[in-house]
């Protein structure tokens, strides 16, 4: 097993660098207090007025979540996506500079669109609902991309294809494209995901065929397990979703193992499942030059703390992972990390005010912050309790001094 951590030498290098690339929205987020929420749980009642507090504004969608985030743990960070010249556009790209005045800088700015937004009804205990016009985000495509600016970069994140209309209008093509643009130009490539709404045309297209021209790019593909059931086996997460609300929850562990397999099997070099308040689950393949990265199976719990909201959670997980990841601090300090970073989100409203740097996080991780268990019966998984994370029986990790 790997023996790096977040406290290596490695933090003391420059600054990684790492392009985040794909949807990009301004999020609208009134805050509910508790007096809004009835027994079981909070109700919009047609014709009735909700009473509700302030909204905070925040720029959305992967590029912004993952992007700011990364940020705000160290890395030297490139936000690429696409705004408008209306209102939303302006905001966006003004929320961005109050940041940092140049995280705007790679952002596709076109006139007589309208720019993507989010309203987010986001009360405590209860799951998000999006209200979400996905404006610029549908036009993007390779040729919003300066790639001559992203010389020297490591890697290239893109985020949401589901809710970019020309990432799967075609089949995968031009996301297949840019992600083999950017393996090509020497960059690791990572991937998530975004669940579509029900009756949208991206719910319905043939997700296994985009997959299968996208993955061998990807190095790291990390999208939730509830989007992936629905786009590898569709009859049986519409199975699910009748009977519960909670799909991730109801799988089984053979399950979530089978699906990272069967998504190895289409060219990934690494499948990294968010799981909701189950945590992270992570398989590897044996094709990466780093060997303690090479057939691994590793489940992090989540870390305790007071959820203020949940949007962006997963963003920051993801954020949290790849610093670790292009830090090559191993996969068990990453997986960890990851976790952290996702818990330090959820303790603001909004997606990453609550972000801290690495450093910090780190501190955190070491004091002794308590992990939260994970509900599931792990039969044949060993506890590993310096990193506080779960081993698989597929895995066959290295020890690395």
């Amino acid at each position: 097993m790997a023996t790096n951590n977040g406290n290596t030498a490695a933090l003391e290098t420059e600054a990684v660098k790492i392009a985040v690339c794909g949807h990009i929205a301004v999020d609208i987020i009134p805050r509910i207090d508790g007096h809004e929420r009835s027994e079981d749980g909070f109700r919009l009642t047609p014709g009735s007025l909700s009473e509700v507090a302030e909204a905070t504004f925040s720029t959305g969608g992967a590029v912004s979540n993952t992007g700011i985030a990364l940020h705000r743990l160290g890395a030297d960070v490139r936000l690429i996506g696409k705004v408008s010249d209306d209102y939303f556009g302006e905001l966006t790209l003004r929320l961005l500079k109050e940041v940092n005045p140049v995280l705007g800088d790679d952002v596709a700015l076109v006139e007589g669109e309208t720019s993507s937004y989010t309203i987010v009804i986001n009360p405590p205990g209860v799951d998000r609902i999006f209200l979400h016009c996905p404006g610029t985000n549908d036009t993007f495509t390779e040729e919003d991309i300066r790639w001559e600016e992203l010389r020297g970069t490591q890697h290239f994140h893109f985020g949401y294809p589901p809710l970019m209309k020309s990432m799967y209008a075609d089949g995968g093509d031009r996301l297949a494209g840019i992600l083999k643009s950017a393996k090509d130009r020497g960059m690791s490539v990572s991937l998530d995901m975004a669940m579509p709404g029900r009756e949208t045309a991206a719910y319905s297209a043939d997700w296994l065929g985009i997959l299968s021209k996208a993955l061998p790019y990807v190095d790291l593909f990390m999208p939730s397990l509830e989007e992936m059931l629905m786009m590898v086996d569709r009859a049986y997460y519409e199975e699910l979703a009748v009977v519960t609300d909670e799909v991730e929850m109801a799988l089984p562990v053979e399950t979530i193992r089978g699906l990272a397999e069967r998504l190895l099997g289409m060219g990934c070099g690494a499948v990294v499942l968010k799981l909701g308040s189950s945590g992270l689950y992570m398989r590897t393949d044996d094709r990466r030059s780093l060997t303690e990265w090479n057939n691994r199976e590793l489940w992090s719990p989540c870390f305790r703390t007071n959820v203020a909201g949940t949007t962006g959670a997963g963003d920051s997980t993801i954020a949290g992972f790849l610093f670790g990841f292009v830090r090559q601090l191993g996969p068990e300090a990453t997986m960890t990390g990851a976790a952290a970073v996702g818990a330090c989100s959820v303790e603001r409203l909004d997606a990453t005010s609550g972000i801290t740097p690495w450093g910090t996080v780190q501190n955190r991780i070491a004091s002794g912050w308590e992990r939260l268990p994970i509900e599931r019966s792990l039969a044949d998984w060993c506890w590993e309790q310096r990193y506080g994370i779960w081993v698989g029986p597929a895995d066959k990790g290295i020890a690395v001094e």
